[in-house]
């Protein structure tokens, strides 16, 4: 006999410093840094906001109260990805 998982799994990811020059995410055994240079989205955000923050599958990060969304690829390499909110 076997059981269905019920529910989402979602994974663990954490907003563990925040200043004047970025937000420090940890997902994982790893940390990175995103600058309010490439995410200008979190530079003005309600702290609760950013602190909010949820990793529905592997390297995909989601903050639901700023509907904002990030794969680990665009945190390592955001000159790939210049578009930006102004």
């Amino acid at each position: 006999m076997s059981s269905k998982q019920l529910g989402t799994n979602i994974l663990e990811a954490e907003v563990t410093n925040i200043s004047r020059h970025g937000i420090w995410l940890f997902s994982g055994q790893n940390e990175y840094f995103l600058s309010h240079k490439d995410f200008p989205w979190f530079k003005d955000a309600p702290i609760g906001k950013i602190l909010h923050v949820q990793e529905p599958t592997l390297g995909h990060f989601y903050w639901p109260d700023l509907d904002i969304d990030l794969s680990l690829e665009i945190i390592q390499n955001p000159e790939k990805y210049p578009l930006q909110a102004r």
